[in-house]
């Protein structure tokens, strides 16, 4: 039989910390905040520190120090009082800084903290993690070892590739990620633009490289054949079609092995002949797996519980629908990482659509904001026209740090919605009356601040911010809503 008697150890060691005595580490981190510890707790708990100590040599105090800048004294204290009393409080506490915390906690190589933030995360926050993917995917392969986040996240991008090949950003990926996604069998991509993406990803790790391909020598072909190095393996080489090969593949045909480039010539004048080089396997197509009526696009910004609460705002309803029994599928039609940013993009893909849901991610801060439009967007008229609806609204929806949705339905029917003259497209996008919308004097909504929810107007109810200040977007979605049959 043995007796443990862990909190009151926990609550000792936690009295340490506190205790200024006797203390011989000193850690810096951002603000110039500090905090003291002992040199033998910290090289116990953390494998980070026992190699970080070494390295240091101590003041006429006997005194080591660390500075780490880029932590937070919030985050540091929580993870020296993990060190010291193994708790870490999660009450009251935002998802950006649980996520946070995990990352910090792997520089620190707490294994045991990290992987339990990993799982929290995946488990009771799903729905965080996918409204925040670009920051979530691209932390984690930053030479972390969140092996669970990785598959979370390449199981979504392998049904849903234009996520990452498509966004703006494309090539700052890192290479463990794209390398991540190569080998993925159900990777939904064809052979011929996954092998496309990898050469734009590639030069674009050597910008010396000549723009036009006929300028390129030898030690050009072989700088982009070294960047390349993880990645040529990996593509499918014998699924794609011959008139590809000769097209797309041959003209960069030095950056792979000699070998390699005769068995796929071999190879398309008679597959049936043995060749030297390995065959991979053809990616898989996946076979849908949720039934019809539950089938909707994937939001770069929105989560299914998000489209439940705005389809119940559609019908009016007091209580927002269960993810089983809404009643609308929204279906993508716009998304300006895919489609681009200009204001025309916006009228010249959603004119003639009705029933529209237009969804905003806010640069710099966690608000998704957004509005139904029930009419058709116009864009064929020659001078601006206010549209008449009683149905409309926009709203704010929760996310993050933000707890509490807001709805704000349309309070002047004749301003509800307004279609914008084809002079100014150039410049501006969808209008919810002045209660929320789209302009740009740059023709990009991500390069200045000039969308606005002011409400100055009182077109709708309410404000659906709690600031006036004009805004710069992340991205932008503009979904139909389509009643689904029963």
């Amino acid at each position: 039989m043995s007796l443990k008697f862990f909190d009151k150890l926990s609550r000792n060691f936690i009295e340490l910390l506190n205790d200024k005595d006797d203390y011989n580490i000193i850690i810096m981190v951002k603000n110039e905040k500090s905090f003291s510890a002992h040199s033998n707790v910290l090289k116990c708990r953390s494998p980070y520190f026992c190699k970080e100590l070494k390295n240091i040599i101590p003041n006429e105090n006997n005194i080591k120090t660390i500075t780490k800048p880029n932590i937070s004294d919030k985050i540091f204290y929580i993870i020296l009082k993990y060190i010291y009393g193994g708790i870490v409080d999660l009450e009251n506490v935002e998802t950006k800084f649980i996520f946070d915390l995990m990352v910090i906690a792997d520089e620190f190589e707490i294994e045991e903290l990290t992987k339990k933030l990993e799982n929290h995360l995946i488990e009771t926050q799903s729905s965080w993690l996918k409204s925040h993917f670009s920051l979530v995917y691209r932390s984690i392969f930053s030479g972390n070892n969140f092996i669970d986040l990785e598959k979370f996240c390449n199981d979504i991008v392998a049904k849903y590739p234009n996520l990452i090949f498509d966004a703006e950003d494309f090539t700052s990926l890192q290479e463990s990620a794209l390398v991540s996604l190569l080998k993925r069998d159900d990777l939904q991509l064809e052979e011929m633009i996954l092998w496309e993406y990898i050469i734009k990803w590639g030069i674009a790790q050597n910008p010396i490289l000549p723009v036009d391909l006929k300028e390129w020598n030898k030690e050009n072909f072989t700088t982009l054949k070294t960047t390349l190095q993880q990645c040529l393996p990996l593509i499918r080489y014998f699924h794609i079609p011959g008139t590809d090969v000769l097209k797309k593949i041959k003209p960069y045909k030095k950056i792979l092995d000699k070998q390699l480039w005769e068995d796929l010539n071999q190879y398309l004048i008679d597959p049936d002949l043995p060749v030297k080089s390995i065959i991979l396997p053809p990616r898989t197509i996946l076979v849908q797996e949720l039934p019809a009526r539950t089938t909707k696009p994937l939001s770069a910004i929105i989560t299914y519980e998000h489209v439940a609460e705005i389809s119940s705002w559609i019908d009016r309803k007091s209580s927002t629908y269960s993810l089983t029994n809404t009643p609308y599928e929204f279906q993508l039609i716009l998304r300006g990482s895919v489609n681009g940013f200009a204001p025309q993009t916006f009228w010249d893909t959603c004119h003639g659509h009705a029933s529209t849901v237009v969804i905003i991610k806010v640069k710099g801060t966690e608000e998704i904001l957004g509005g139904y439009n029930p009419l058709i967007w116009n864009g064929n008229v020659n001078i601006n026209k206010y549209e008449n609806t009683n149905d409309s609204f926009i709203f704010s929806l929760k996310n993050g740090n933000i707890q509490n949705s807001i709805l704000s339905r349309v309070k002047i029917p004749t301003n509800a919605i307004l279609n914008i003259s084809k002079s100014t497209q150039y410049l501006n996008g969808p209008y919810f009356g002045h209660g929320l919308y789209m302009l740009s004097l740059s023709s990009n909504f991500t390069l200045d601040n000039y969308c606005a929810s002011n409400n100055n107007s009182g077109h709708y109810e309410k404000p659906i911010r709690t600031i006036t200040d004009k805004f710069s977007i992340v991205d932008y979605e503009v979904f139909k809503v389509i009643k689904k049959t029963s």
